[in-house]
């Protein structure tokens, strides 16, 4: 879509609005003329950018999935070991570098949104689940470069035990949202770091092959 400056700031403006709205409601109790309304466009200039409610969707979860991504690099670039890198993210979880008071679990949309869009969208379920497959291989390439830096221990298949700490982690957030605690994240941690500097352990954790 070829777009102005102006037209294309109108858009992000409503993508960005939109995220923290579904953050606060979820997506399918989020009325299009909640988004109008906090938007400040009319219907038309909407459906100027996206054809429909869903496709409106699938484009924020692909904005947020993409800067998620973004996000975790700029973290990792700052060095240290294999372990230290991938504790580094786990950190963020619970506390965000660049702003303590709050962690990435707390605005995550797979946590607020991955059971919803499954039942809801194929398209959105798609890009969603597509996200977290990319997130997995990245969290699993740090797991075989802290084994290979000597940071880790050898263990079960790394893609493996990145599933399991990342289904762990997904458990903790929606617990820590639960309860308004931040004590289910600070358990996962504990338990991560067990994990990874376990190799039998995480051998006997990771789910089985199918």
């Amino acid at each position: 879509m070829n777009l102005s400056p102006k037209a294309q700031a109108t858009r992000q403006h409503i993508l960005d609005t939109g995220y923290r709205l579904v953050l606060q409601k979820g997506f399918a109790a989020l009325g299009l003329q909640e988004i109008l309304k906090a938007c400040a466009v009319p219907k038309g200039s909407f459906y100027h950018y996206f054809s429909s409610k869903e496709a409106f969707g699938c484009e924020l979860l692909q904005q947020y999935v993409d800067d998620y991504g973004r996000k975790l690099e700029l973290l990792l670039a700052e060095g240290g070991n294999g372990q230290q890198r991938l504790m580094r993210y786990w950190d963020a979880w619970a506390r965000d570098p660049a702003d303590p008071a709050q962690g990435w679990a707390e605005e995550c949309l797979v946590v607020k949104l991955a059971a919803e869009v499954a039942d809801l969208s194929e398209d959105m379920r798609r890009v969603l689940d597509d996200g977290v497959q990319r997130l997995l291989q990245r969290i699993a390439a740090l797991v075989e470069e802290g084994r290979t830096d000597g940071s880790l221990p050898a263990g079960k298949a790394a893609l493996d035990v990145a599933r399991v700490l990342y289904q762990m982690w997904l458990g903790a957030a929606l617990l820590s949202k639960l309860s308004q605690d931040r004590l289910p994240l600070r358990q996962a941690r504990e338990a991560t770091e067990h994990l990874l500097t376990c190799g039998n352990t995480a051998a006997r954790l990771s789910p089985p092959n199918d």
